[in-house]
């Protein structure tokens, strides 16, 4: 990867004299904007392109060089990868498209292109990409209009972008927005050197402090998963803009870049999993790599302060921040005091409205964040000015007062938030401080501080998956509910008993020996949903009640499903009352087997309120799916019902989760429903299952 993002010397395959044309845009910016290593413009026509001496071929240059830019038409760029691994080309950037994005012939001619490019030991950047650029070392391997004419500065903030107008978009807005670049990478069809590779490589770069990727999915997802591990452990905030919500949406992204566009609520649940910040708009994008650039810390707790000099502002910053999920605590009761003699005409509760009588004593803000701070226990804040940041003998006042307070309590940030001048502005930002105009952006900019800290957080969190050492293999196909349940105990899973009835006399001699009540069930591997089609009898208390309802149940069945395979019937023990839950795992095409988790009943069927995560997993990822779900409470005690036991339900869902990822591709899907969750301390068991192993493989 050095090879492509640190190279030493770049030759550029098809190189034009016209600065203008897509070959000779990257010679021109290599050479004008100061490269210092060697550049080598490759032209069969030509002895010299825009100054330099050129070469016919890849094979006539003095000596191989790290990294090869190749601006030609598909068919010959495949030729050109191939006299590049001849001659010890180590990385090359492909421009050409007409590949995977196209149709299967362009397929095929991107595969050929791979193949050789492993047997030689190289790395492919595209095709059909933009390029790449290393801000740092003036390295600009691209044919973006973007830096014709204006630069962004060095600094730490790199961009990762599937596709390569809006990696050039970014890189603009980045410099406009007064950030610096350090890497930046867009990855077209991403035939080698995926999105995740180069996430990979940020994360370890020490000059890169915040990553900024645009993704249109996934095309390999353990090292997706692997990059985005690695930048938490690097303590590399990732802010994501993962586009393809809509189904017209994953359409376009997936013909664009042919990758796998996946559920869009499994790549909110994967970001939250990984710790990434998933952006819903540009703005808000910018707004939190600003945030996560700037800053010199991020926020290690919920508690909110909140000074304003206008009280309606005020307001609106505490809905913002508690939509947000961020405290905003009323400070003590001694801190108030303090606030009041010093500040008589201010609100001080917190928010803490100053009024604009502060601009008469404007040093009072000092001894304001002090009190917050000190008093307060408050674990960062926000200070809206309205107009004030535009008077300039004010801000020198204001900016040396909060540098004071930052040196005095380390670790917790302070967001400015009024109108500037653009030097005004500047002068904060250079005292390290973030400056918003508008509130609400500058709360949601401080969560996302707060989202980062938390997520690195539990990098020091042990949380093992669950071992399972001795697993059945998966039938060949559908099996009934009690061999599911029986494969499912294996991995931990608590079940009821139950045993396999052949008609309803044998099932009233079972329920005699199992003592009731008991449950009844049809048993067929076809039958998925059993209550849809009358097949299911609870609470029965009697052998006369289990024959009837046996003989109920049958009939039904044959008349509702004639062709549907009979087993039986299933009689079990009857879970203790409990809150029902769903569990399930399903294939998705990005990312693999994933487990989904909602209660029981119209939550799920009518609301669709469930989590999901990518498998495996341990049992604290497992509470923060339970948390996600908006009948969370219901789990807890709730109008006279007990609290449940959610360590038992956080420990059926990670071992589903190891589950599945120990059977992985073999696995279609599975379902616990329900999943009966009983008080605290009385565990939690499934009383219904299904699993279908994925069909044979079509090749």
């Amino acid at each position: 990867m050095d090879a492509i993002f640190a190279p030493r010397s770049v030759a550029v395959i098809g190189a034009s004299s016209d600065p203008k044309r897509i070959g000779g845009r990257p010679v021109d910016f290599l050479k004008r904007h100061g490269f210092a290593g060697s550049i080598l413009p490759i032209n069969p026509k030509s002895a010299e392109v825009q100054g330099l001496t050129a070469y016919p071929s890849i094979s006539d240059v003095p000596e191989a060089p790290d990294m090869a830019v190749i601006a030609l038409p598909a068919p010959m760029a495949v030729k050109a990868v191939e006299d590049c691994a001849a001659r010890g080309v180590r990385g090359a950037v492909i421009f050409s498209s007409g590949f995977s994005e196209v149709n299967d012939e362009g397929a095929a001619l991107q595969a050929r292109m791979v193949d050789i490019a492993r047997e030689g030991g190289m790395r492919l950047v595209g095709p059909n990409c933009l390029g790449i650029a290393n801000v740092r070392h003036n390295l600009y391997a691209t044919f973006t209009p973007g830096v014709e004419k204006h630069l962004p500065r060095s600094g730490d903030v790199s961009i990762v972008s599937q596709s390569g107008a809006f990696g050039s978009y970014c890189m603009s807005l980045v410099r406009m927005r007064g950030m610096g670049v350090n890497i930046w990478a867009t990855t077209g069809n991403s035939c080698d050197v995926d999105f995740a590779d180069a996430v990979a490589y940020c994360a370890q770069d020490e000059h890169t402090r915040v990553i900024m990727g645009y993704l249109e999915g996934a095309t390999d997802r353990d090292r997706l998963v692997e990059a985005l591990e690695l930048a938490r452990a690097n303590s590399k905030p990732v802010v994501m803009m993962k586009v393809g919500r809509s189904a017209v949406g994953a359409e376009a992204a997936q013909s664009h870049t042919a990758s796998l566009a996946g559920s869009d609520a499994v790549y909110d649940a994967a970001f939250r999993q990984y710790g990434v910040y998933r952006a819903r708009s540009v703005d808000e994008m910018f707004d939190v790599t600003y945030a996560c650039s700037g800053s010199s810390t991020l926020m290690q707790g919920d508690r909110l302060g909140l000074v304003t000099v206008s009280g309606g502002v005020g307001v609106l910053m505490a809905d913002e921040a508690e939509d947000w999920g961020l405290e905003v605590p009323a400070l003590p009761d001694h801190a108030q005091k303090k606030l009041k003699e010093v500040l008589p005409f201010a609100g001080v509760r917190n928010p803490v409205d100053v009024t604009a009588q502060l601009v008469n004593q404007i040093d009072l803000l000092e001894t304001n964040m002090d009190v917050l701070f000190g008093d307060g226990d408050i674990d960062g804040a926000i200070i809206f000015m309205s107009t004030v940041g535009l008077v300039a003998d004010l801000n020198e006042a204001i900016r040396t007062g909060l540098e004071r307070i930052r040196d005095k309590y380390p670790g917790r940030p302070m967001l400015f938030c009024s109108l500037t001048e653009p030097e005004g502005r500047a002068a904060y930002e250079r005292s390290g401080f973030i400056v918003f105009e508008e509130a609400t952006r500058a709360v949601r900019a401080m969560a996302a501080l707060r989202y980062f800290a938390s997520s690195f957080e539990r990098l020091r969190e042990s949380d093992p998956i669950p071992e399972l050492p001795s697993l059945s293999p998966l039938p060949d196909g559908m099996v009934n509910e009690i061999e599911a349940k029986a494969l499912l105990a294996e991995a931990g899973i608590g079940i009821v008993r139950e045993t396999l009835a052949k008609t309803p006399e044998d099932a009233a001699t079972a329920a005699e020996d199992m003592g009731y009540p008991v449950v009844l069930k049809i048993a067929s591997p076809d039958i998925l949903h059993k209550s849809d089609i009358g097949g299911v009898a609870l609470n029965l208390r009697s052998a006369e009640e289990v024959r009837s309802a046996g003989a109920r149940i049958l009939q039904l069945a044959s008349e509702k499903m004639p062709d549907a395979r009979i087993e039986g019937l299933v009689v079990a023990e009857q879970a203790a009352p409990g809150l029902e839950a769903i569990l399930g795992v399903a294939q998705d095409p990005a990312f693999g087997p994933v487990v989904m988790f909602g209660l029981g009943g119209v939550l799920v069927e009518a609301l669709g309120d469930v989590s999901f995560r990518v498998a495996p997993f341990g049992p604290a990822e497992a509470r923060r799916m339970i948390d996600e779900i908006r009948g969370r409470k219901l789990l807890d005690e709730f109008r006279g019902t007990p609290k449940r036991d959610i360590d038992a339900l956080a420990n059926a869902l990670a071992r589903l989760s190891a589950y599945a990822a120990h059977h992985g591709a073999a696995l279609e899907s599975i379902d616990v429903n329900p999943l009966i969750v009983g008080a605290e301390g009385e565990s939690a068991v499934a009383a219904d299952a299904v699993i279908i192993p994925a069909g044979p493989n079509p090749d």
